[in-house]
């Protein structure tokens, strides 16, 4: 097919250039204002016709706390920012989520491997995917991250999609492949730390790292405990904000020490873990609230790595936390994408019933 006005050079981008209207120039789609989300093909995409989106975190959390859980005001202004950009992207925590659907169409050069009827998750956001709703989230009551809707999806030539598996649910592959960039990035930094490399999968036996999980009852979190566990890590605590949340965890075997504390407060959180071995070697960022920044630093042993996940950091605060605090610490920007995540995530599911049953709580009935 021609390509569109909107094409800078008349022929398509792997990285979803040619889809930028505004501002014009060479900006990415996520960086972009607004994308074209015409359903027409280049060559080398893929449209999907939309069935369930899933709204990061972050964005939801602002969102209702904007509109007081208001949530016919909170599917107002989701529909409000897919129509004027094209996309959906919070702008003010500049994330997205991602979405389910069944492939449409394939454009004759899709390097992706889809075929038309397969049913997909997208693990590429969708702050920097295309995006069409035509039926007003009628059936969404703006009130949970898992959002009904209608509509279609484009993928470009260098945007990453799976099959959803047979063998589990599609609410339930779809809330594991949301978050499945943090089991594999914890796996592979605890194994670099044990001194084994990330495919090694030998008997693991006596003393391994030590990790803090903030949000430890979370999707991400737990999936992050079960993930330190496979990969050798002998403490694991999970921070978690209440009683109720430690209930999910206590006897699950997915952390050794599971304490209530408040992830905001330094000293706070400091004193708790005094209680549980003190710093560890892997701090994990899970929480979709901001001000964790230095607590997650003080949390971490000298010559250790904090991986921030939450979209709700400040990576300003970040570096001159640690700097301030004259912390040793390697920070991570946890990207959401490590190869084969989707599936290690989906396999520490399988294999872990703990997991299992905390994510399976999460599905509305």
């Amino acid at each position: 097919m021609s390509a569109s006005p909107s094409s800078p050079t008349g022929t398509s981008s792997p990285l979803g250039v040619h889809r930028v209207l505004e501002p014009a120039g060479e900006y990415l789609p996520q960086a972009a204002r607004v994308l074209d989300a015409r359903p027409e093909l280049w060559d080398d995409e893929v449209r999907i016709d939309v069935e369930t989106l899933n709204l990061d975190a972050a964005s939801f959390r602002q969102l209702h706390d904007k509109h007081g859980g208001d949530g016919s005001a909170i599917r107002a202004e989701v529909l409000d920012i897919v129509r004027t950009r094209g996309k959906m992207q919070n702008p003010v925590t500049g994330s997205g989520g991602m979405l389910i659907g069944t492939v449409a169409e394939v454009g004759p050069q899709s390097p992706l491997g889809l075929a038309p009827g397969d049913r997909v998750a997208t693990l590429v956001s969708l702050s920097l995917t295309p995006l069409a709703i035509t039926d007003g989230l009628e059936r969404w009551d703006g009130l949970g991250e898992r959002v009904p809707a209608a509509g279609h999806a484009i993928l470009f030539g260098r945007s990453i999609a799976a099959r959803l598996p047979e063998d589990l649910a599609p609410e339930l592959a779809l809330m594991v492949m949301d978050v499945c960039g943090a089991p594999a990035l914890v796996a592979r930094t605890v194994e670099a730390y044990a001194g084994r490399p990330p495919s090694d999968t030998a008997a693991r036996s006596g003393d391994g790292p030590s990790v803090v999980v903030l949000g430890g009852a979370g999707k991400s979190g737990s999936l992050s405990l079960a993930a330190a566990a496979h990969a050798g890590a002998t403490r694991r605590v999970a921070v978690v904000r209440d009683a109720t949340e430690a209930a999910l965890l206590e006897g699950t075997g997915l952390a050794t020490h599971v304490v209530v504390a408040d992830a905001r407060s330094p000293l706070g959180l400091s004193e708790a873990l005094s209680s549980a071995g003190g710093p560890a070697d892997l701090t994990v960022v899970c929480v979709d609230v901001t001000g964790c920044e230095q607590p997650a630093i003080l949390a971490t042993a000298d010559g250790g790595t904090v991986i921030f996940f939450s979209m709700a950091t400040n990576f300003a605060a970040a570096a001159l936390g640690a700097e301030g605090l004259a912390a040793d610490v390697t920070m991570l920007v946890g990207n959401g994408y490590v190869p084969g995540h989707a599936a290690y995530a989906l396999d520490l599911l399988r294999g872990n019933a703990a997991v299992r049953t905390l994510f399976e709580g999460r599905i509305e009935d």
